[in-house]
């Protein structure tokens, strides 16, 4: 029996982050919005980039609340998603190339979402970083914060309850 050659580290980071993009391909909403994902190792980091067309309260002018709300949902949902498929390629039950825009895992549903909407959102680019809470058999809780220019200085923040799919009869 021969063993298989380790991929070079270049070609499984390539991988992953195009299992990631598929992921994020999936929901069209966040495509809509211009979301990306930052990787580095198993650690997420959303990113809304300003556009005109996010702004709310043109007096202000703020990023629309419902913009906000989906930004952070998105970022939770990637997030939990991300992580169990995270399990499954580094246990090797999953090979990052077979994520494609074909071949998606399914999506935790939303139980709950219940957004603080701290402080406006402002003109310019938001980022945001999701906790996941607890992840059991059926159920997950997700705690997401979302920043502009100061990481210690949010601007919104929420709490999601969803459930996980393929686990035990979920989703």
């Amino acid at each position: 029996m021969t063993r298989r050659k380790p991929e070079p580290v270049q070609v499984v980071k390539q991988r992953r982050d195009a299992a990631l993009n598929a992921l994020i391909g999936g929901i069209p909403y966040a495509q809509f919005l211009g979301i990306r994902f930052d990787r580095r190792g198993d650690e997420l980091t959303a990113l809304l980039p300003f556009d005109e067309k996010l702004v709310g309260n043109p007096f202000l002018p703020a990023i629309h609340g419902g913009v906000t709300s989906a930004f952070l949902e998105i970022t939770a949902i990637i997030e939990l998603s991300w992580a169990l498929l995270w399990d499954e390629m580094e246990q090797g039950k999953l090979d990052p190339g077979a994520v494609d825009r074909e071949h998606l895992p399914r999506l935790p549903k939303t139980i709950d979402f219940t957004v603080d909407y701290l402080r406006s959102g402002l003109p310019r680019d938001a980022y945001a970083r999701a906790r996941i809470n607890r992840s059991g058999r059926r159920y997950a809780s997700v705690h997401v914060e979302a920043w502009q220019d100061n990481r210690a200085r949010l601007f919104a923040q929420a709490t999601g309850h969803f459930l996980v799919p393929g686990r035990n009869g979920g989703g």
